[in-house]
């Protein structure tokens, strides 16, 4: 493979700096062949990231801050017109509030990892 891509750099003439063209051209041949190894080892890695209790707590935090500011923020009569605005408001809202919530225990486990860490590290 490495041959291939350097005699096709060779052939558009470059001038001075065909070996150098001819080695990026290599360096991303070889790592497009070994990226389709490791991305299967990435899906599974990624598939039991989705299965880890961490972030089905934190799905959890997300779901229940969201659904707090949509009833906060509550539906009142009125007109179309302003109803459309306040649900794209209120969705927003929700967003916001679901990503401070996933931040804030995000927070609270590296905290108590670095506890554990600090506390392990003296033992």
């Amino acid at each position: 493979m490495a041959k291939k891509a350097t005699s096709k750099s060779a052939g558009k003439g470059r001038g001075r700096n065909d070996k150098k063209a001819g080695k990026t051209s290599t360096a991303l041949a070889r790592r497009s062949t070994g990226g389709s190894r490791s991305q299967e080892g990435m899906g599974e890695a990624f598939i039991k990231l989705l299965q880890s209790p961490l972030v089905a707590e934190l799905v959890a935090v997300a779901a229940t801050a969201a659904l707090a500011s949509l009833a906060e923020n509550g539906f009142t009569s009125g007109g179309e017109a302003s109803r459309g605005k306040r649900a794209g408001r209120a969705v927003k809202t929700a967003g916001k509030a679901a990503a401070a919530a996933v931040g804030r225990r995000l927070g609270t486990e590296i905290d108590e990892i670095r506890k554990a860490a600090k506390g392990g590290a003296k033992s």
